[in-house]
Parts: C-alpha cells; sequence; structure tokens
C-alpha cells in the first residue's frame, strides 16, 4: 500500500517498523504495540487478554529482538528517510485494533514531521477514533459496522514477504547522484 501511495505523489517510501504486542494465547490479537525506541503503547483491554506486566515484559523483549532484525534486513546501507519538516504520510492496509498503527504514529511524530497523516483503506470506526489523537489527518475509506479482520475486505490478502519489503524501498529510496570528474 505504501509503494502505490508514494508512486501516486511521486514521494519516498520507507517503513515504520513497529510490533504488536500479541496477546497470550491468541497471537493474532494486539494487546499493544512497540516501535523501534521502545516505546510502547498498552491497550485497556490487555490484562483482559491474560497480559500480566511479566508477560508484557517478555513480549516487548521478543518484538525489540524483531524489530531490530528487521531493519539490518530491510535498510542494511542507508538511514531511514528523515521526516523532519515534511507531510508524512503513515499508509497501511487497514487497521483491526489501531495498536500497530499508534506505535507506528509515535515513532513518525517524535521526528518532527510538519504534518503527520493517517492514510487507510479500512478499520472499525472506534480504531479510527483511538488513532485519531495521534495524527493531524487520518484518512479511512471505509468504517464498516462489520469489522471481523483486515482480510475480510481483500480478494486477495497474502502476507508481504520480507524479499519484497527489500526490494519496493530499494526501488523507491533515492540513489545518491554519481559525479565524475
Amino acid at each position: 500500500m505504501g509503494a502505490v501511495v508514494a508512486d501516486a505523489l511521486e514521494g519516498e517510501l520507507d517503513v515504520v517498523l513497529v510490533r504488536k504486542l500479541r496477546a497470550p494465547g491468541n497471537p493474532e490479537f494486539a494487546v499493544g504495540s512497540i516501535d523501534e525506541s521502545g516505546w510502547t503503547y498498552v491497550s485497556e483491554h490487555a490484562a483482559l487478554a491474560g497480559a500480566s506486566e511479566r508477560y508484557l515484559a517478555a513480549e516487548k523483549e521478543r518484538q525489540l529482538e524483531l524489530l531490530g532484525r528487521r531493519r539490518a534486513q530491510y535498510t542494511p546501507a542507508r538511514a531511514p528517510v528523515d521526516p523532519a519538516g515534511r507531510v508524512a504520510i503513515v499508509v497501511d492496509d487497514g487497521i483491526a485494533t489501531g495498536a500497530s498503527m499508534i506505535a507506528a504514529l509515535h515513532a513518525v511524530r517524535a521526528k518532527e514531521p510538519s504534518r503527520l497523516v493517517c492514510a487507510v483503506p479500512v478499520a472499525p470506526a472506534e480504531s479510527v477514533e483511538r488513532i485519531r489523537p495521534y495524527a493531524d489527518e487520518v484518512v479511512c475509506l471505509e468504517t464498516p459496522s462489520e469489522f471481523y479482520a483486515v482480510g475480510q475486505f481483500y480478494r486477495d490478502f497474502v502476507q508481504v514477504e520480507d524479499d519484497d519489503v527489500v526490494r519496493l524501498l530499494a526501488r523507491h529510496h533515492p540513489k545518491p547522484a554519481v559525479v565524475s570528474r
């Protein structure tokens, strides 16, 4: 989704690495999220889902380790694009609980963009409201009343593989100027 938006706007593409904190016994259900800096969002339902402080500490550690490996894999030879003073659009294929988007928006906001926009095609209305305080603008095309998972709104919802991410980031990152003498 990010590559499509970057192409349409003739903008740069980068990745904001965040991970959901998975509920005990239900890895698809987010009880929070974490960004690369270690900043953590814990949802109000985390304890009800069985996520104790001890569980969350271990889950944070696991996810931070994975984030470090992904950063090394995705952008091995370059620094992330700096959004400072620029309009930054954080794009996802959809929002379920909003936890991962909150971490992504927090991570980008910390880098001081002039404007921070969240753009998604689909999300439950309550999740859109949950993330609204973290962005200057939220664009969500559909907020269906019956929402079970993001994938239900796609004909083809295959996982984006790491190699695909690396390829897209390499294709969209500006190359340094070549100077010949």
